[in-house]
């Protein structure tokens, strides 16, 4: 059994613009961080726990272990969690 779950980006007016899978908030966050999202406000699907990130993401050379067809230049996202907000209504 596999326990991901789902995670809803929000933008800044509260729409949701995606849908995000992780085992951990954190996980859905790196995914956003990842497709260029700065920020990352994900609301657990099922629930009214709305997690607060903080993403960014560098371009750096990929690592020595990468296999071949990976480019020179890869991205690296990296979130920072800010805090967990709760709605009164979704």
């Amino acid at each position: 059994m596999t326990n991901k779950r789902n995670f809803a980006l929000r933008d800044k007016e509260g729409n949701e613009i995606g849908v995000f899978t992780g085992k951990q908030p954190r996980q859905a966050a790196l995914k956003a961080a990842n497709r260029g999202y700065t920020d990352i406000r994900l609301r657990e699907r099922g629930t009214k726990k709305v997690h607060i990130f903080e993403g960014e993401r560098k371009l750096v050379t990929k690592p020595s272990n990468a296999p071949d067809w990976m480019p020179k230049e890869i991205w690296k996202p990296n979130v920072k969690k800010i805090g967990i907000e709760k709605l009164d209504q979704i």
